[in-house]
């Protein structure tokens, strides 16, 4: 008998489903909080962050909305991949574990690293992808990129299992809210349930060093909503206004935040997602 695609996740919170999917050669855990109906909203994480992080801004989204999120190959409760992957595949992978889970259209948001892989989801599925919500992040490779001093802390994950560590370099990584508040950080770190992997995180690296969208943007017909911190040191602002150049159908909107603001100041930002998703519009 072969082992099913779907399958139940050992989960104590109850307004979440958790879930393992096998599709594409991996295992990929997913949550979902169910709404009232719409378009579900698929969040896209950081490196090296599981799903856990982004729970702020999903109790401060619309309750009405459907909020699916996920770990990558090797973070969180997903199991490493075999071998390093790029953003098509796992695009490809996200799509087919959608569908073994029962959505079809959705809108999807990233933020960061996970900004690319919702970049590479909205291009290979041009009518499967409502909107987009691209939150700082860039075009990765060919980009203007952060200080290499601040660039080679992420070249680690420590931050995500020394929290004293998180703190400390809080401010001078994510800018903006957490400047003087490095251990919101910190805690917002310490409530991951699972480890994540270092193979996990060099094949995110890996990932991110070979691909870009810069060339691609001009053909995304999604109505995509950029928002951006004026106080990023690790994708400077600037890379927005190129993207909002680019996207044929964009919105920028700049916050004096940070990289992190999504989750650490989500109070604000949650309320400028539900706005555009509900903002009247067709469909590309």
């Amino acid at each position: 008998m072969s082992t099913p695609a779907v399958r139940e996740f050992v989960n104590n919170r109850s307004e979440f489903e958790e879930r393992l999917v096998a599709v594409g050669g991996q295992r990929i855990r997913v949550s979902i909080r169910r709404g009232d109906g719409g378009v579900p909203l698929v969040l896209c994480n950081g490196i090296g962050a599981s799903l856990e992080v982004l729970e702020p801004l999903v109790h401060e989204l619309d309750p009405a909305t459907t909020v699916i999120r996920f770990d990558v190959p090797g973070v969180g409760a997903s199991p490493q991949s075999f071998a390093p992957y790029g953003f098509p595949y796992l695009a490809w992978v996200l799509g087919r574990a959608l569908t073994e889970l029962g959505f079809g259209v959705v809108d999807v948001l990233g933020l960061s690293w996970g900004g690319a892989l919702a970049q590479q989801f909205a291009f290979q599925n041009p009518w499967r992808c409502r909107r987009l919500v691209l939150v700082a992040t860039g075009t990765g490779a060919l980009m203007v990129p952060g200080h290499p001093r601040v660039l080679a802390k992420m070249m680690t994950p420590r931050r995500f299992s020394d929290p004293h560590y998180a703190a400390a370099i809080a401010g001078d990584l994510y800018g903006g809210s957490v400047r003087d508040n490095g251990e919101d950080v910190a805690r917002l770190f310490g409530k991951q349930e699972y480890p994540g992997s270092r193979i996990g995180y060099v094949h995110q690296l890996m990932a991110g060093s070979i691909w870009t969208s810069l060339f691609a943007l001009p053909v995304i017909r999604q109505r995509t909503l950029i928002i951006a911190g004026t106080d990023d040191p690790i994708i400077p602002v600037v890379n927005a206004h190129i993207m909002n150049r680019l996207l044929p159908r964009s919105t920028l909107h700049l916050h004096d935040g940070g990289h992190v603001d999504l989750v650490t100041n989500s109070t604000a930002l949650a309320p400028v997602i539900d706005e555009f998703r509900r903002s009247r519009g067709r469909r590309p």
